[in-house]
């Protein structure tokens, strides 16, 4: 047995015709051997990588050995040439432990992004008609008119907050203004028993559930009366009862806590998955990446939606990634993708609602990315208009309305009139009101709130620093607001 490498900068015709090239293919009977034959060499030829064309040099391995196995039939395989010699190595593979990988004969580099744009799956024009040949999921009179009022509950209830924060009422607070559709086209499409894991930008999905405004505004107040005890930023909300998780500041936090939770869900068995949001900014954290891929190498039913709002507070999308969006980074981590216009109420609904239902029946994580505009400020600590034109904000604002378009679809349905929508917001308007109002009266909780729910039994070094603090406080009365009980 033995090898040659030949090398020859003009085709070899025994190989090439001009325009029609062949390989003569070896079956082998009663052998486990598969290769080409060479009747000039009189013995059994394989041919190796070759590059060819009108410069490069043509490189080819020719392995002799016997051909002494009992028969062997010959298939001739004819293909176009078009100026550059290919062998035909479809059927040829190598057994990484990773699993099989083609081979082929060509050094070509995987390109930076592909030529087109992944498309984005929408259903309604911006005059609320269904696009025709839309595929989306029907939503009843009923639920179709509850998710538009929850919408406007949405928007009515972010203009009040903001404006108390402006006027020194509360000390922080974030609107979801633009991105209301996202909120409540995505709530209407998960169940109770599936857990939502937030951000912050979330609110509506929580008020879908079941939270009551005045619990928004507990919350947002931070008395006695809040769950998390006035130890959390305004509008970091949560509940048990509701299976939503409490917000944490720290960016993309919540992304690997989901991929857990929902593998938690698929080792008890449950008809149910976990949902995490977030922002285009949190894919340039770490926990994106590692949760993707966690999700995917577990088969975790998860479902993670990324609101690609255009901006990361003031960083543009263009200044923190490369790639196209969010939805194609799901292919390189093996997760099945959609992007979808985050401002089409009914094709979010469509697109969640499908998401969770492969998540659960096929056990895997699934990826959606939702394009929006984020149409406020980023907080009440932000000013936009700083990076960006104020023009770009009043079109998407206006034109662009998630809020807007859903109402034409309902109203050409006949399903809304502008009756409906003067009492609708006159309702929401005085029941936010009257939460403020109420959340105002109510105190503070305990001073020694903030070292509880910690510990079962507290500990002496806590318990002496509750003394410390409380000490502190009868030391200096003034120092320290007086609508918080020790």
């Amino acid at each position: 047995m033995a090898n040659l490498i030949s090398r020859s900068r003009k085709f070899n015709h025994f190989f090439l015709s001009k325009k029609v090239c062949f390989l003569t293919h070896l079956n082998q009977r009663n052998s486990k051997t598969s290769s080409y034959t060479s009747a000039a060499a009189g013995g059994i030829i394989k041919p190796a990588a070759t590059f060819s064309g009108e410069f490069p040099a043509i490189f080819r391995l020719e392995r002799y050995q016997s051909n002494k196995t009992g028969e062997a039939q010959f298939d001739t395989i004819y293909y176009e040439e078009d100026g550059h010699h290919q062998i035909n190595n479809e059927n040829q593979v190598m057994d990484f432990p990773g699993g099989k990988v083609p081979i082929t004969t060509q050094m070509k580099f995987i390109a930076e992004s592909s030529e087109k744009r992944l498309p984005c799956y929408r259903v309604l024009d911006d005059d609320g008609y269904p696009i025709p040949g839309a595929i989306f999921e029907e939503a009843s009179k009923e639920l179709a008119v509850k998710m538009y009022s929850s919408m406007v509950t949405l928007q009515t209830m972010d203009t009040i907050f903001y404006e108390a924060q402006r006027q020194g009422r509360l000390s922080f607070y974030l609107t979801t203004a633009g991105e209301e559709a996202i909120n409540i086209a995505s709530a209407a499409a998960l169940t109770l028993d599936d857990f939502v894991l937030p951000q912050y930008r979330e609110v509506g999905v929580i008020l879908w559930r079941g939270y009551p405004l005045q619990q928004v505004a507990n919350q947002l107040f931070g008395n006695k009366f809040d769950f998390g005890k006035g130890r959390q930023m305004p509008c970091h909300h949560g509940s048990n009862e509701l299976n939503y998780l409490t917000i944490s500041s720290p960016i993309a936090t919540q992304i690997p806590q989901a991929a857990g939770i929902a593998y938690s869900l698929k080792m008890d068995g449950k008809e149910a998955c976990a949902i995490t949001y977030f922002g285009d900014g949190s894919t340039s954290e770490g926990d994106f990446h590692a949760a993707l891929n966690f999700a995917a190498v577990l088969d975790a039913p998860v479902v993670f939606i990324c609101r690609n709002n255009g901006w990361a507070i003031s960083t543009p999308i263009n200044q923190q990634f490369r790639s196209d969006g969010i939805a194609s980074k799901g292919q390189s981590y093996g997760i099945r993708s959609i992007r979808v216009d985050g401002n089409d109420a009914l094709a979010t609904y469509s697109a969640i609602r499908a998401a969770r239902e492969m998540a659960i029946k096929e056990q895997k994580p699934i990826l959606v990315e939702a394009m929006t505009y984020r149409v406020a400020h980023h907080s009440t600590s932000d000013d936009s208009t700083k990076y960006r034109p104020v023009e770009e904000i009043e079109h998407w604002k206006t034109a662009k309305s998630p809020i807007s378009r859903f109402r034409k679809y309902l109203q050409i349905n006949g399903w809304w009139s502008d009756e409906n929508e003067s009492e609708l917001r006159g309702d929401i308007r005085k029941q936010v009101l009257q939460a403020i109002q109420a959340a105002e009266k109510v105190e503070k909780p305990s001073l020694t709130d903030l070292f509880t729910d910690v510990y079962d039994k507290m500990p002496s070094n806590l318990q002496e620093q509750v003394k410390f603090v409380k000490d502190a406080v009868k030391r200096s009365p003034k120092e320290y607001p007086s609508d918080v009980p020790i």
